[in-house]
């Protein structure tokens, strides 16, 4: 095992933790080849069996357990060597590393290069995925914070509310309801809607939101993503209820943001770590950030 590198270690990680060798492949920005070659070593420096393959779904052994087991042992001791140098040095150095939900993706870039203007030489890694990926990386303790839009509420976590994020209406811009006021939720459930997969967090408000009127929304689409369901509503299939913050990369008057009672549904956008888990002086330095653009 003496012969075995940490990049090897990190690339049978991710495989672990996304259960792909491409999706490892493109959250390492390596190629495949590339990937399954340094698995071959690093399976031949054991010398057993890591996974298995079953169909297109890549498996754990139990030997691939315990390595991924003491692989992150390592990572995590290696990030509070790191953390001990950065506080020495102050801000002048260290490493971040942040996780979000798909939503966030149109606002996080924004302020990490916001911070890394003013922080040049803090390395800063992002990765934005779904929300159940968020939840697995959390549960496993493997980033410094995570940008949700609602706490888990089945893992002991710390959530700093960070900024608002109001679920607002949309529609075409030449919808026949584009121009009408205080329409009612009794009205706008005979439209058809269009919603995200059951567990989002966003549909989940929506939902209870008519819930709460004694309504029961009949969803005309399931679309996998916010930018799928802006395409559909533009397209004339729908109207549908998202973020305020995915309108951010389109033009003035591209959306109709209709005026429904009950709408906006005010909700906040949330930095969360793990109970327990110290934040390095950077990690906090960026919490700080955060609740100082408030």
């Amino acid at each position: 095992m003496r012969h075995t590198t940490f990049r090897q270690l990190e690339i049978f990680e991710a495989i672990a933790r996304l259960g792909s060798f491409t999706r490892a492949a493109d959250e390492l920005h390596l190629t495949q080849p590339t990937v399954s070659m340094q698995i071959k070593k690093l399976t031949d420096t054991v010398g057993a069996p890591l996974l298995e393959q079953v169909g297109k779904k890549v498996h754990l052994t139990d030997v691939g357990r315990d390595l991924v087991k003491a692989g992150r042992e390592i990572f995590s001791i290696l990030d509070g060597f790191a953390m001990s140098v950065a506080e020495r040095q102050g801000m002048k150095k260290g490493r971040l590393k942040l996780m979000a939900i798909t939503t966030a993706s149109y606002f996080a870039p924004r302020l990490l290069g916001e911070f890394s203007r003013l922080y040049p030489g803090i390395e800063v890694t992002l990765r934005v995925t779904n929300k159940e990926q968020v939840l697995a990386s959390m549960a496993d303790n493997l980033d410094d914070l995570y940008l949700l839009g609602q706490p888990p509420e089945d893992i002991d976590v710390v959530a700093t509310p960070i900024m608002d994020n109001p679920i607002v209406v949309l529609a075409a811009p030449d919808h026949p309801l584009a121009r009408k006021k205080k329409i009612s939720l009794q009205r706008i459930a005979q439209e058809p809607w269009l919603m995200r997969e059951r567990g989002s967090g966003t549909r989940n408000a929506i939902e209870r939101r008519f819930a709460e009127a004694d309504i029961t929304l009949r969803p005309r689409l399931e679309l996998g993503s916010n930018e799928a369901i802006k395409q559909a509503i533009l397209a004339g299939l729908g109207i549908s209820a998202l973020s305020r913050h995915t309108l951010t990369l389109n033009q003035p008057g591209q959306f109709a943001v209709l005026d429904v009672e009950g709408f906006p549904i005010l909700r906040h956008w949330y930095a969360v770590y793990p109970q327990g888990r110290q934040l390095s002086v950077v990690a906090r330095a960026f919490l700080d950030y955060l609740l100082g653009k408030r």
